[in-house]
């Protein structure tokens, strides 16, 4: 004979009485909760700490001397192109982990637990967002050291900072719609594979690694309308100089509009979640 465990609905009316102060605060204990987490299982951060290194001596080291030979100046040109592009990429591969965590914590029942206690509901998904941003912080500043390290040679650091805080918007905004990932897929592999299938044409179908001119017509095409072809050469100009007005806004548009559709579809399918 079976049990099955059914979740208490959820007292969305009593939910929406919460003031803001309440939200703000339940917010911090949950997001002092998932950095405890973290500090019991300090394996979850290996790919904060551990992707920025791999990837950065990876694409220096690989492509470095081909792909810069082709921007005029050999490894070190192609360090100054390549490691602002992959603020980018970090935005994207951090994001994604937002989905598989939340998904986990529906899958361990933690998520049945918060869900009835009288906090803001919303709460849960801006803690998991504020801690993500942390780790994404975390990562690009792993990054920025071995980029150094490696002969990168920062020219405006109040633009890298300005680069920095853009990424982190950006991020955000793809942190929304994994979060809706994790809520509506049925498990966190299925959370990371459609992730991968979302995040490989756009990660390679950009500037992040290379220029794009050299590509075909449709795929330039694509590029011009990708959100990280702009992020990347929003950060690149901001580091190393170059114009940066369009992509900068073109870059905040995306990640307004991103967080204004996917934020509330994300807060609803947690509310109403069977």
């Amino acid at each position: 004979m079976s049990a099955t465990t059914l979740t208490p609905p959820l007292n969305l009316e009593a939910d929406s009485r919460i003031s803001l102060r309440s939200h703000i605060r339940h917010t911090g204990a949950l997001v002092r909760r998932n950095l405890l987490w973290i500090r019991q299982d300090p394996e979850s951060m290996f790919d904060a700490v551990l992707m920025p290194i791999v990837f950065t001596l990876l694409f220096v080291y690989v492509f470095g001397g081909s792909i810069g030979q082709a921007l005029g100046g050999g490894q070190d040109q192609y360090v100054q192109y390549v490691v602002p592009g992959m603020m980018a990429m970090m935005s994207m591969n951090i994001a994604m982990a937002v989905g598989t965590g939340f998904n986990q914590d529906f899958q361990n029942g933690i998520m049945d637990r918060f869900r009835t206690l009288p906090i803001g509901q919303g709460s849960v998904l801006f803690a998991k967002i504020v801690v993500e941003l942390m780790r994404l912080l975390i990562a690009t500043t792993i990054m920025m050291i071995v980029g150094i390290l490696v002969g990168f040679d920062i020219t405006n650091w109040p633009g890298l900072f300005a680069a920095v805080g853009l990424t982190a918007l950006f991020g955000t905004s793809i942190m929304w719609i994994f979060l809706v990932l994790g809520v509506v897929m049925k498990s966190a592999q299925a959370v990371q594979g459609m992730g991968f299938l979302v995040l490989m044409p756009l990660q390679f179908g950009s500037s992040i690694f290379a220029p794009t001119q050299s590509m075909p017509g449709w795929l330039q095409a694509f590029t011009d309308y990708n959100p990280l072809s702009s992020l990347a050469d929003s950060a690149r100009g901001l580091m190393v100089g170059g114009p940066v007005t369009h992509d900068v806004w073109v870059t905040v548009i995306w990640s307004a509009v991103l967080t204004l559709v996917m934020a509330p579809i994300a807060i609803h399918k947690f509310r109403t979640k069977n």
